[in-house]
């Protein structure tokens, strides 16, 4: 059964900022879970995570070009706003924006000024991935200037883009509190995306060894093993013989992102890795 709402849905700049400048003189706690919408559990986790601490809940659905390479899915990139509008009804959420690219970018966003978090970029996806996380970062931070919220809610699976939001906001003492939601799984342990969709049945029964092979080699280093270069060369061989195609396992500490020393107490493994059309990441953290 649908929940009764009365969830708004605005389009441009100028209505969101009118409606939140209301609800802001009624001295209501405002959240932000951004998306890009094809929407799963794991983003509803989100929006009850920021439901739970805020009194006045903002979700936006917007594909961000400016974070896609000229290779990429940009333009395949599953879109379903009537569904994921009746999933955001169904959770109570107060209001919806979905900008479009010219209400975000009106010059191009080729031509807009970008945010670089280079102390936490170029390496994991950001090495694989030139300009991903330039493209997050901008369209997060020009999000949050837009809506100026007060707690906005990201997704730990995530956990090299969550760093990043992280210490922009930080870096450009941005009045916002950024929450990290535990990562929502399948009953097999893989983690939700919403690139999950392009696996086919045999490759989602096939995927959930990502998360088995992070999961193992977390359990190696807290029964004592410290041979990070060993854990890292057997989780790529594991993944490579499963039919995977690695593109990065490592065991890094969790501020900085950098190789995990024996100095190093609280680390995350970080691990993506393509099986058939789908990109895959997972990470798994743990305290020594």
């Amino acid at each position: 059964m649908t929940m009764e709402t009365s969830m708004k849905t605005v389009g441009t700049i100028a209505d969101v900022q009118d409606v939140l400048s209301t609800v802001r003189t009624q001295g209501k706690k405002v959240g932000f879970v951004p998306t890009m919408g094809n929407l799963h559990d794991g983003h509803l986790s989100l929006v009850r995570e920021a439901k739970k601490r805020c009194d006045y809940v903002v979700v936006s659905i917007y594909v961000n070009q400016l974070q896609f390479g000229p290779n990429e899915d940009y333009d395949s990139y599953p879109r379903t706003f009537e569904e994921d509008q009746e999933l955001l009804v169904q959770e109570g959420v107060d209001l919806l924006f979905t900008p479009t690219s010219h209400e975000i970018y009106p010059e191009g966003a080729e031509h807009h000024t970008v945010v670089r978090v280079d102390a936490l970029d170029g390496m994991h996806c950001g090495s694989s991935r030139p300009g991903f996380f330039t493209g997050i970062a901008t369209i997060v931070c020009k999000l949050f200037n837009i809506l100026r919220p007060d707690v906005a809610v990201f997704g730990e699976k995530d956990f090299q883009q969550l760093a990043i939001i992280r210490k922009m906001v930080e870096d450009l003492c941005m009045p916002i509190e950024v929450v990290g939601a535990p990562i929502a799984r399948a009953d097999s342990g893989l983690a939700l995306s919403s690139r999950n969709g392009y696996l086919t049945a045999d490759e989602r029964n096939a995927a959930a060894l990502l998360y088995q092979v992070i999961s193992e080699a977390r359990e190696q280093i807290l029964a004592g093993e410290r041979n990070y270069d060993a854990i890292h060369r057997d989780g790529f061989v594991k993944l490579a013989r499963a039919g995977f195609k690695p593109d990065y396992f490592n065991i890094v500490d969790r501020h900085t992102l950098q190789p995990a020393t024996l100095k190093d107490d609280k680390l995350v493994i970080l691990a993506a890795a393509m099986l058939g059309r789908a990109r895959l990441i997972d990470n798994v953290q743990l305290d020594i």
